[in-house]
Parts: structure tokens; C-alpha cells; sequence
């Protein structure tokens, strides 16, 4: 065993055998392991175990499992209804949520045969043999040529460079776009052959694998005759499955990790299931409508056996009981509880969440449709991830953004460079510019140029495509353009070549590489040992200012950094270059220093930064580069629109200080009128952190108290961060830095965060999402980096930018540029939370109206579980006759003009905190619902009182009185919601009045026709007999027009004596476009309906 770098851990190694070889006698025993297959496997179900799977999951939904056992105590024992009742509802939903994800599910087996299938080329015997990538072991050594994605883990043996290098893109791992180089073990790179490969006998060890792509520790035992040579193996040497071979011919290496147990299997994370604000309401509003049902259930049970305490009431004549039932008194009381709960069970819409999925899904299309939010450029339209979010767009309060390809184009332009304290412009380095004439200058600016022109990592390519990026097409044609793992150095590369033709061209001698010190983000810089025709040794460092400032010893160190100053000011990003003359004895050192490093097994990571440190030191600073990266289209108008709508941005980045300001105030996240509060590692130097806590909170917090309306930015660092999320043991007066920290962020309208890690950013997130007031959270970003923060947010949007798709992959939702941000939030936002925000209310309200009249019925029926509808109506209430018009309100309701809401950011704010599912509103919802149901049953009970209404002298029975009540709930509740619709086309009113139409026919059809499959028709000219009867058609007009009297009056009062802003937009606007109107409003919150 060994340990990893980096792991506190001690694993396991694994032995392979590369091309299946023993090792030679006497070297070490051979021990055959066993390593899965290659097979990829991402699909949830198989055939056999979808059904049991897909209901055991079905059924831990609570309305579910509700609507199961309801389904069950129908069937064991007598209840007043059939079973049918509840079992086609409860069937219909499991049956299409089954269809959905068993489709899903297909789509994802379609995925991995499509993986599991492709052809890989295996070195066997000296010859390339051609097999399915699931039938790869671990062992075989395979062939990859260009532009082909790698099958699994990879240990690279030989490549078609001389130097043994290969280029990669991790575009599908970790979401970079730009170049990576890989090297091939020193022993094997020469073996180019298939049968020289072939004759390769070696093993490697290593450790068993793990999740993290950017560690990897092993050793290669190289045999040539009875000898063998160790070589380390690091990440430096390993190929990951879904990487792409770029710039390189083809390579040969060998399998280590194989099928899931490759690092992207083992990066599959499933997502944690997000919850939105609105479906948390739901589940609320159910428990308290459960609560309601067992009280009902309990109250008639109780009044049943009240009413039977009468000798007279509780065993007419013609139906004694017998000794055995009067002595079964508790389970005789359990079998009514239960049956009374089956009669009211209707009070629970399950068809509510077939009918939300419905919704959200389709919803989901309007998004994706919108040609605002397509750019031409790209080539590329908004993607939903998920629609389970589409309302919590309406409800977000906070907005976490990354800075570079978010708000930024991520598109480097060189602008200058400071050599020696001498600024030079490309654009007229040679147009008369005074330049330093000395020797010395002249040798400074060819030292400034070389380590340009060398300490990098760009490579020269032809046209390719990238994640579906075309890349290297000018005018038509095919022509050469750079390739490099940082945006940075492709600029300076590019600036470089601009001034190559001026009269001021400096000649770079040939050099040769010895070695490079890769740049790490812990570092932030990199360097490379050259070795001039001369025979002079020089190591070149580049790097960010505050990682090589501190490494000088001697160069014009104030002139350059009072520039790196200024640029930053101006928001370009900049670079430090700095060398260092090596002689041979102290480059034997080096290279002692870095062998040792590379070979070691143990904290490997740990001893090359040790060595890199001791290298890169007593450096002479040559000058400074300055680069810039333009704001993105229309994003200062987007931020701008956020904080009117009321949301707080804060933007997370990895850049410096000065340069994320610069871009924050030019993006109008600060204004010149912001006063900036610091909370930064130069600040805390001077003073505790404590200390500089409590005076920014007491700075904010005497403005809030004074009344005083100065707009406050916040800066902090993530070293500070760090010291705030986890404050040292040792200070007795840390208190809880995070409230102190939180309670400043709450008082500031922007905050800033700088120089941050990708983890550092999730745990923003996460503590502002814990925090008290428990806020709706968005995070935006386009990177790898911005993964973990997207995935921790409530809502996460990734950018389609230049930086790959690892961000759009893990998103709920994409966009292709920032700005498509504020017709996101803004206008399908609201839309969204407007539309589920009404149907969940109307579903409750509905089904109060409903069943409440059966719950009055039972006072008038000796409590003896006679339902007042008749089946067919119970069933087909919630599927048929109101499913449709709600669904198409849901879908395309706007209570006010798109172009009105984006003009008007603040409307936002009228509905945030979920203000629209609140109590208050729940509960007028409720109220309305049962008023309505009192007003349907004792208006038709008292119309029918002693009355004869038909013209033979007839009397109306039970099932005309239920179809009655029936008929005036159907189109109560289908009036009220024609009431509350604002955005009519002719899909509504073929919807809402069709289904009012389809239940009259239906209605006419039931009772009209002897059914053969019925075993009794009880319904049989009931509803004729109704509707041949004046009266009954009177009592239907005036209960409808007295139930939905009192709501349309409290409308009309409302907006007449306290209008809102949202109803006075829509009243200014209704002249000039009729189809909009309103009913969101702060004041709604409190105490109306929608």
C-alpha cells in the first residue's frame, strides 16, 4: 500500500500487466486481478426491474401511497363508492409518470449501447485489432488517433511526436476547451511501432482509482533483459476517458481503469434533487387538506354513532342486526372511519401533480422556443435541463455570477507591455515610440520577448471543432490559429505576431526546452529552463503579480507594479515576467530536485511544490503584460435590471482585486456613488479580523438605524473568506463570524469576491441559502469552475461560452449569453410563477367545492355514507371535466405584456417570497371554496324544499338533487376561472366553454342510453328530467351567479380603493392591448385572492 498525494487515506494499489504479460522469474509474483469490463452503464432500470423499481419509487410519494391505500380499503371492505373511484385516477398517474421515465430511462440505455458499441483499435500480437470498447480489459494496450476520444483511463506509452508528447482536450470532463499536454513514459516513447509496442515488458502500479481528475500516483516497472527501471507515473501521464486526442496523430497506451471505474464514471454525480418554493407550498397545503380529511372522517364516525343512539334510528324493522354485530362495536367504528374517509378522499387532488408535472414540462417548450433568447452568432438557443425549477425563475433573490466568459466575453486582447519600466503599445511599437536605448534596455526587452515568446503553452492548428465550436475559419478558408490551455497566453502569443513586421522586431534565438514547470492555481504562475545556442542557462517565470512580486530580488520592481496598478484599475488582466540566469551546477541541483519530486510515490504533489518553490526564487523582474477581456453585450443592462427587479448580484471570481473591480463598476454592480467596504487580506494584515468585522457592521449598520440611504459594495478575498467560514481556534474573540459577515452582505446592494476558489464559491452559496431568511438563490457561470456553485444553488444557468459544456451539462437551464438572463427571470419567470401559482390554488379550491357538499349531504342521510354524486361524476370530475381548461391557463396565462414586464424590472418584486402561495391566500381560497359549496347545497336544498318543480307532479329524487349540486359546481368553478383569465385567444375559449359543452353531452349520454356493461343505471333520465324543469334551470343561473358574486365584488372594491402598481399597468395599458391584464400585487399577498 501507498498513500496518494494529497489523500489523508491510505488505499490500495493495483498491479496491471501491461499487454497481459508476466513479469520475468524473480522479479515479483504474478498475480492475476480481476477489473470489471469497460462497460458504461448510466441507465436506472433493466427490463426486468422496471416495474417493481419505477412503483417501489412511485409510491414513496406520499399522494400516492395515499391514494393506494384509499384504493385498497375500497376493495376490502364496503365503502359508499367503487373502487374504480380512486383506482383510474391513481392508474392514469402511475401509468404516464411510468411512460415518462421509462423513456428517459430508454433514451439513456439508447446512450450507453451508442458507447458501449463504438470500435477501439488493440495492439494483440504485433497487429491492430479492431473490438467493441466494452470488451477492452484493463492491460490492453490500444492505439488512439486524432480527433478520437479516449476509451477509458490511459497511461501514455508512446505518441507520433519525437518528444514524446500528445495535446488533449477535457472539454466533456472538466468542461476546458483549451489544449492540455500530456508526456509518454521516458522508456517507451520511442517504441512507434505496433509490434515494437508489443514487445514492451512492463508493469505499473498504482493506486485503485478515484473520483479526483487531477491526482494520479503510480510507478512503471520498465524490464529490459534482467534488469528493470522505475519511472514515476502522475497526472501528467494519464489519459481520461471522454478526453480527445488533439494535434497529434495517434498515440499508444495502456488500459488502467476501465468502464466505472474510469474517473468520469466515477464523477457521476446525480444530481441532488431540487425542490422549488412552490411544490413545498403543495405539500404544506396537502398535509393541512389530509388533516381536514381524517376530521371530517372522524367527525361523521362520531355523529354517526349519535345518531344511532336512538333504539328507533339504529335498527329500523326491516334490517336487526345481529348478536355477533351489536357486540363488534370498534372494528364496526374503524370499518366507517375508513369508509368515511373513502367518500371524502376526493379532497386530496391527486390528479393535481399529473396535472403540475404536465405543466412544468410543457412550460418548459416556451423557453426553448423564445427567439429573443437565440444567439445568431452561436448558433444556439436556451436549453431547459430541467423543468422542475420553471416557477422558482419568478422567486430568485440572490444572483451569484462568475466574471470571465459570464460577464465577459472571455475573448483576450493583448493591449500592452511594461519592459523595464517602458510601456509599449503593439499597435505603434514602432511608429516613432520612444523606446530604451542602452545595451542593457535593448538586452532586458530581448530577455522581455524570448520568455514571452517561450514560457508558454500555445500550439498552431488547423481548422477543428471544439463542443460544436468552429474554430479557425476566416473568410471561408481554412487557415492556422493558436491553441493553448489558458485564453491569456494565446493573446500575448497573437500580440506578438501583430508587431513581428514592425521596424522594431526583436531576434529571438534559438533555445532549447529543458524543462517546464507546469502553472498549478496554487502557484499561479509557471516557468520554463531554456538553453540558449550559447550555452546560457535561463529559467523564464510568468505569473500573476502577487505570486511573483514577492519572488524578485532585483528589476525596476515600483515602475512595473504602479503599471500592474493602473491596468488593473482599468479592468485588464495582467502578468508579471521575471528570469533568472542558472549555471550548470545549480541546473544539476534543479534537476536532482525535480527527479526526486517526480519519483516520489508519497505526497508527490506536496514535494514538487517544495521543489518549485526553492527554483523559483532571487528572480529579476523583466516587465508586464496587459490583456483585455470586453464586457459582454447588454450585461451592465442586465445587472442593472436585477437590482431594480430586487435581487441582490454578487459576483465570484478567481481574478485580482483591482481587475474584478474595474469590471464590476464598468457592469454598473457598482456605481461611483457606491461606497466600497474592504474586506481583504491587505486589511486584515493591519487589523484583527475581528476587529474589521465589527467596524464594517457597525459602518452598515448606523446608516440602517440613521436612515441614511448610502448604497454600500462589498470586496472580500478568499483568504479572508476562508478565515470567516472557519476562524482560528486560538482567537477568543472570533464569536460566529459568519452572522457578523452575513449581516454586512444583507446591508450591501453588490458584493464582490475575488481571488476564489471553485469550492469557495459553492460555499457562498450554501451559506447564503442557510442563512435565516432561507432566500431563493441563482447561480450563473460557464466554466468547470462555476460547476459546483450551479449545482449548489436553487436555480443554476450555465453559459454557453468558450470554456466548454461542463457548465450547460450540469445546469438546470442555459443561455448563450448573460443578457438572455433578464427575459429569463423577468418575463418567463414571473409567467411561470403566476400560472403554478394559480393552478395549485384553483386545484384546492376546486376540490373543496367539490366535496364539501358530500360532507352537508351526510347530515340529511343518517350519516349512513351515501355518496350525493353519482360515480361516473366522482371519477371523471378532476380527469375530465375541469383538467383542461386549468392545464391551458397554465400554459399561456399572461396577466400582463411581455414587453411591459421587461421594461418595468420592479413588477419582479410584486410577487418574490412566494407571495402569491402564501397563508393568508391559501385560506381565502379555501373560505371561497366553501362558501361556494354551502351556497351550491342548502340554495338547491331550500329551491327543492316542499316543492314540486316538474310539470306531471313529480318529485325531484337524491340523484337529481346531486346532479343538481353537480351541475352548478362544474360550471362555478369553470366561470371562476374564465373570471380570473386575462389573456384570451381562441385555444380558451374552445377549451373553457368545450368542457362545459363535453360535460352536458356526457351528461346527456350517461343517462340517456341503457348501458349494457351497467348491472344498475341509476343515473337513467335523471339529467333530462332536470333540465325539462324551469325552475332547475333558474336555481342553476342564480347559485352560480351567488356564488361567484362575492369574489367578483371584492375584485371590484379591492382595485378601486387600494390599486396596485401591477393592476395600474394593467388599466393604463388595457387600451392599448387587450389581451393583457393583472392580478399580481403586493397587497394580494396579504390577504386576496389571485
Amino acid at each position: 500500500v501507498f498513500r496518494c498525494a494529497g489523500e489523508e487515506n491510505w488505499v490500495d494499489s493495483r498491479t496491471i500487466y501491461i499487454g497481459h504479460k508476466e513479469p520475468p522469474p524473480g522479479t515479483e509474483a504474478f498475480i492475476q486481478q480481476r477489473f470489471p469490463d469497460n462497460r458504461i452503464v448510466s441507465s436506472k432500470y433493466t427490463f426486468w426491474n422496471f416495474i417493481p423499481k419505477n412503483l417501489f419509487e412511485q409510491f414513496r410519494r406520499v399522494a400516492n401511497f395515499y391514494f393506494l391505500i384509499i384504493f385498497l380499503v375500497q376493495l376490502i371492505i364496503d365503502t359508499p363508492t367503487s373502487p374504480i373511484t380512486s383506482g383510474l385516477p391513481l392508474f392514469f398517474v402511475i401509468t404516464v409518470t411510468a411512460i415518462k421515465q421509462g423513456y428517459e430511462d430508454w433514451l439513456r440505455h439508447k446512450a450507453d449501447n451508442a458507447v458501449n458499441r463504438c470500435p477501439v483499435h488493440v495492439v494483440q500480437h504485433g497487429k491492430i485489432v479492431r473490438k467493441q470498447s466494452r470488451k477492452l480489459r484493463v492491460g490492453d494496450v490500444v492505439l488512439v488517433k486524432e480527433d478520437e476520444s479516449f476509451p477509458c483511463d490511459l497511461v501514455l506509452l508512446s505518441t507520433s511526436r519525437d518528444d514524446g508528447t500528445c495535446y488533449v482536450t477535457t472539454a466533456s470532463l472538466d468542461g476546458e476547451s483549451s489544449h492540455k499536454t500530456y508526456y509518454a513514459v521516458q522508456d517507451t516513447k520511442a517504441y512507434n511501432t505496433e509490434k515494437e509496442v508489443d514487445a514492451i515488458h512492463a508493469t505499473i502500479e498504482c493506486e485503485q482509482p478515484q473520483p479526483d481528475l487531477y491526482k494520479f500516483v503510480g510507478r512503471i516497472n520498465v524490464y529490459m533483459g534482467n534488469e528493470s527501471v522505475a519511472r514515476p507515473l502522475g497526472s501528467e501521464n494519464l489519459l481520461l476517458r471522454g478526453a480527445t486526442l488533439k494535434n497529434t496523430s495517434y498515440i499508444y497506451a495502456v488500459a488502467i481503469y476501465s468502464g466505472m471505474e474510469t474517473k468520469m464514471a466515477l464523477n457521476y454525480q446525480s444530481k441532488s434533487q431540487k425542490r422549488s418554493a412552490v411544490e413545498k407550498s403543495m405539500n404544506a397545503y396537502l398535509l393541512v387538506y389530509l388533516c381536514i380529511l381524517i376530521s371530517k372522517a372522524i367527525i361523521n364516525t362520531a355523529l354517526k354513532y349519535v345518531w344511532q343512539a336512538d333504539p328507533n334510528r339504529d335498527e329500523p324493522w326491516y334490517n336487526h342486526r345481529t348478536e355477533t354485530e351489536r357486540q363488534r362495536h370498534l372494528i364496526r367504528a374503524f370499518t366507517d372511519f375508513l369508509a368515511f374517509m373513502v367518500l371524502f378522499n376526493y379532497i386530496i387532488p391527486v390528479s393535481m401533480y399529473v396535472t403540475v408535472e404536465m405543466q412544468k414540462f410543457l412550460g418548459s417548450y416556451f423557453i426553448m422556443w423564445d427567439d429573443e433568447m437565440m444567439d445568431e452568432e452561436l448558433g444556439e438557443r436556451a436549453v431547459v435541463n430541467t423543468s422542475d425549477l420553471n416557477e422558482e425563475l419568478g422567486q430568485v433573490e440572490y444572483v451569484f455570477t462568475d466574471k470571465t466568459g459570464t460577464l465577459t466575453e472571455n475573448n483576450m486582447e493583448f493591449i500592452e507591455c511594461c519592459v523595464d519600466g517602458h510601456v509599449y503599445v503593439p499597435q505603434v511599437i514602432c511608429n516613432g515610440q520612444v523606446t530604451d536605448t542602452t545595451k542593457e534596455g535593448w538586452e532586458r526587452e530581448e530577455l522581455f520577448f524570448r520568455a514571452l515568446c517561450l514560457c508558454h503553452t500555445v500550439q498552431v492548428k488547423e481548422e477543428e471543432t471544439v463542443d460544436g465550436i468552429k474554430h479557425g475559419i476566416h473568410q471561408g478558408k481554412s487557415t492556422s490559429f493558436y491553441i493553448s490551455s489558458s485564453p491569456d497566453e494565446v493573446a500575448l502569443v497573437e500580440g506578438m505576431k501583430r508587431s513581428e513586421n514592425t521596424n522594431h522586431c526583436v531576434n529571438i534565438p534559438t533555445n532549447s526546452l529543458l524543462e517546464v514547470l507546469t502553472f498549478d492555481s496554487v502557484r499561479r504562475r509557471m516557468s520554463v529552463i531554456v538553453k540558449a545556442n550559447t550555452g546560457e542557462l535561463y529559467l523564464f517565470c510568468k505569473g500573476a503579480d502577487s505570486s511573483i512580486f514577492p519572488r524578485v530580488v532585483s528589476g525596476k520592481v515600483d515602475q512595473i507594479r504602479a503599471r500592474v496598478e493602473q491596468n488593473a484599475v482599468e479592468g485588464l488582466r495582467t502578468l508579471c515576467v521575471a528570469y533568472r540566469h542558472l549555471s550548470p551546477e545549480q541546473y544539476e541541483e534543479v534537476c536532482h530536485l525535480l527527479s526526486d519530486a517526480k519519483l516520489a510515490l508519497q505526497d508527490r504533489d506536496r514535494r514538487l511544490a517544495e521543489a518549485y518553490d526553492l527554483i523559483e526564487k532571487d528572480l529579476i523582474l523583466l516587465g508586464a503584460t496587459a490583456v483585455e477581456d470586453r464586457l459582454q453585450e447588454k450585461a451592465a443592462d442586465t445587472i442593472e435590471s436585477l437590482h431594480k427587479a430586487g435581487m441582490k448580484v454578487w459576483v465570484l471570481t478567481g481574478d485580482k482585486m483591482e481587475t474584478a473591480a474595474a469590471t464590476c463598476y464598468a457592469s454598473k454592480l457598482f456605481r461611483r456613488s457606491t461606497q466600497i467596504l474592504e474586506l481583504t487580506t491587505k486589511r486584515t494584515e493591519e487589523q484583527s479580523l475581528h476587529d474589521v468585522l465589527f467596524d464594517l457592521s457597525r459602518t452598515v449598520c448606523v446608516c440602517v438605524f440613521s436612515g441614511d440611504c448610502t448604497d454600500y459594495g462589498l470586496i472580500i478575498d478568499g483568504a479572508t473568506l476562508s478565515a470567516v467560514m472557519r476562524p482560528n481556534q486560538d482567537d477568543l474573540n472570533s464569536g460566529n463570524y459568519k452572522e457578523i459577515f452575513l449581516e454586512i452582505c444583507r446591508n450591501c446592494s453588490a458584493v464582490l469576491c475575488c481571488r476564489m476558489a471553485p469550492l469557495q464559491k459553492a460555499q457562498i452559496v450554501k451559506l447564503i441559502k442557510a442563512s435565516k431568511e432561507h432566500p431563493i438563490t441563482l447561480a450563473v457561470g460557464d466554466g468547470a469552475n462555476d460547476v459546483s456553485m450551479i449545482l449548489e444553488a436553487h436555480v443554476g444557468i450555465g453559459i454557453m461560452g468558450k470554456e466548454g459544456r461542463q457548465a450547460v451539462r450540469n445546469s438546470d437551464y442555459a443561455v448563450p449569453k448573460f443578457k438572455h438572463l433578464k427575459k429569463m427571470l423577468l418575463v418567463h419567470g414571473h409567467y411561470y410563477y403566476i400560472r403554478i401559482s394559480e393552478l395549485v390554488q384553483y386545484f384546492f379550491y376546486k376540490n373543496v367545492c367539490f366535496i364539501f357538499p358530500q360532507f352537508l349531504y351526510q347530515f340529511f342521510c343518517g350519516f349512513s355514507q351515501q355518496p350525493l354524486y353519482d360515480t361516473a361524476y366522482l371519477t371523471l370530475y378532476n380527469i375530465s371535466f375541469t383538467s383542461l381548461p386549468i392545464l391551458l391557463y397554465s400554459l399561456i396565462e399572461q396577466h400582463i405584456n411581455m414587453d411591459i414586464l421587461k421594461k418595468d424590472p420592479t413588477l419582479y418584486r410584486d410577487i418574490s417570497k412566494n407571495s402569491l402561495l402564501r397563508w393568508p391566500i391559501f385560506i381565502y381560497w379555501t373560505i371561497l371554496g366553501v362558501y361556494d359549496a354551502i351556497v351550491m347545497f342548502f340554495g338547491a336544498y331550500f329551491l327543492f324544499d316542499n316543492t314540486t318543480f316538474t310539470s306531471n307532479g313529480q318529485m325531484f329524487g337524491n340523484w337529481t338533487f346531486g346532479t343538481l349540486v353537480f351541475t352548478v359546481l362544474v360550471f362555478t368553478v369553470t366561470f371562476k376561472l374564465a373570471l380570473d383569465t386575462h389573456y384570451w385567444t381562441w385555444i380558451n375559449h374552445f377549451v373553457i366553454w368545450g368542457s362545459l359543452i363535453f360535460f352536458v353531452v356526457f351528461s346527456l349520454l350517461w343517462g340517456g342510453i341503457i348501458w349494457p356493461f351497467l348491472n344498475y343505471q341509476r343515473m337513467y333520465y335523471v339529467f333530462m328530467q332536470m333540465l325539462s324543469s324551469g325552475p332547475a334551470w333558474l336555481s342553476i343561473i342564480l347559485l352560480i351567479t351567488a356564488s361567484l358574486l362575492p369574489d367578483v365584488l371584492k375584485k371590484v372594491i379591492w382595485r378601486s380603493l387600494w390599486p396596485t402598481t401591477t393592476e395600474r399597468i394593467q388599466v393604463s395599458g388595457e387600451t392599448k392591448t387587450p389581451a393583457t391584464a393583472t392580478r399580481v400585487s403586493r397587497r394580494d399577498a396579504n390577504c386576496a385572492d389571485v
